[in-house]
């Protein structure tokens, strides 16, 4: 490449991120905030651009006011939490997700606010169970934002988007779980047949969906990428992002031993170096395409047949015993799952013309309606933000 177009490349980069600035701060210091451009911001490319930007843009998405100050607790919540001895192990194990080379002293500093965090927010809302994963969501808005404002931003999170992850049971974990292979079987019927032959399950996505791809994912920037993507979305869009991970890695899969060590190995070892832009861009189609509405009916099926290998994998078990999941999607998709739908045999709807590629797919994430069906989504599920966003 020539050093003319590498230059002008530089100044198309550059001009579009000043513009994405522009868009974003019109956004911010609009009356009232524009909250629904915020998300298409951080659905498109480049998501929020800056951490600087997600201090003020994140509350807004979660529809936290910075103004109220955070919630506080007595000096003896360690003393007196049932959880702190096991916050305080996976803490201590969380040393890769801190920056290479920030000093011992700073780090360890981090670490005692990141335990703080996480017992006030189980503390002020005892409805919540503590599963071994959540202090990598936890750590990711603490790196962001800081103690105070994270404390505030993890309290909502954890009481709307991770509330079936926080139950006594790991039933309604399953149950999201649940909703990877027919949004798989919808664009790839040959890989999604493969991997029910390799009875592989789904136990291989559960980090990913736990923790928001935050345990697995080395690069701190592709992480806070797919926060900027998934607080602006549906709570269920981590699932449809893992699907299109699977779908990304067709050819691996479908080259592996057909047998559940094998495709499982693959699966969970993910790659550092997938294009997330391209694939976000996808998960949002696919959202669009195939809305959780459509496959709640296959993912109950799946669930109450327990055919897939996540139900009878002996790691599925082990992991049901260390995490802990809860209610809210449950009760949006209920009324859907009606049932004359749960006795039909899902396996026996017609297979042709289900085959998309996604590489001609005619939706972007990045422009028009897909984006705007997306961050309509988001606004419709997340709780008292309609009414208080379009009195």
């Amino acid at each position: 490449m020539c050093v003319g177009e590498t230059g002008g490349k530089i100044l198309g980069f550059n001009t579009k991120r000043k513009k994405k600035l522009a868009g974003i701060y019109q956004a911010l210091n609009s009356d009232p905030i524009d909250v629904a451009a915020l998300r298409r911001m951080a659905i498109s490319e480049g998501g929020l651009l800056t951490d600087e930007i997600r201090r003020k843009v994140w509350p807004k998405l979660l529809n936290v006011d910075t103004s109220d100050p955070p919630p506080v607790s007595g000096n003896n919540l360690r003393q007196m939490s049932k959880d702190y001895q096991q916050v305080l192990l996976d803490v201590r194990r969380s040393l890769r997700r801190f920056p290479p080379g920030m000093p011992k002293e700073q780090r360890e500093g981090l670490q005692e606010e990141l335990i703080d965090i996480i017992l006030l927010v189980l503390e002020r809302n005892p409805q919540l169970h503590y599963y071994q994963g959540y202090h990598d969501i936890v750590v990711t808005f603490l790196l962001v934002v800081g103690e105070k404002l994270a404390t505030s931003l993890v309290e909502k999170l954890s009481t709307h988007h991770l509330r079936d992850f926080m139950d006594r049971t790991m039933d309604n974990t399953k149950h999201i779980l649940n909703y990877l292979m027919p949004i798989i079987d919808q664009v790839n019927p040959e890989l999604h047949d493969f991997m029910q032959s390799a009875e592989v399950g789904t136990i291989f996505a559960l980090s990913w969906l736990i923790t928001w791809f935050g345990h697995v994912l080395s690069d701190f920037r592709h992480v806070v990428r797919l926060y900027d993507f998934f607080l602006a979305c549906h709570p269920l869009m981590p699932i449809y992002f893992a699907a299109v991970i699977v779908l990304y890695r067709e050819q691996e899969v479908l080259d592996c031993d057909c047998d559940m060590a094998s495709v499982h190995h693959l699966l969970s070892q993910i790659p550092q170096d997938l294009p997330y832009e391209t694939l976000i861009s996808r998960a949002g189609d696919l959202f669009v395409q195939f809305p959780p509405s459509e496959l709640a009916r296959e993912a109950a099926a799946q669930q109450q047949a327990q055919k897939t290998a996540a139900s009878t994998f002996k790691d599925f078990e082990l992991a049901s015993a260390q995490q802990r999941p809860d209610m809210v999607l449950r009760q949006r998709f209920q009324g859907l799952l009606r049932t004359e739908d749960r006795t039909k045999d899902v396996l026996t709807k017609p297979r042709t013309n289900r085959f998309v590629k996604l590489a001609v797919m005619g939706l972007t994430v990045a422009l028009g309606a897909a984006a705007l069906a997306v961050v309509k989504s988001a606004l419709e599920w997340a709780p008292k933000f309609q009414l208080q966003l379009f009195p």
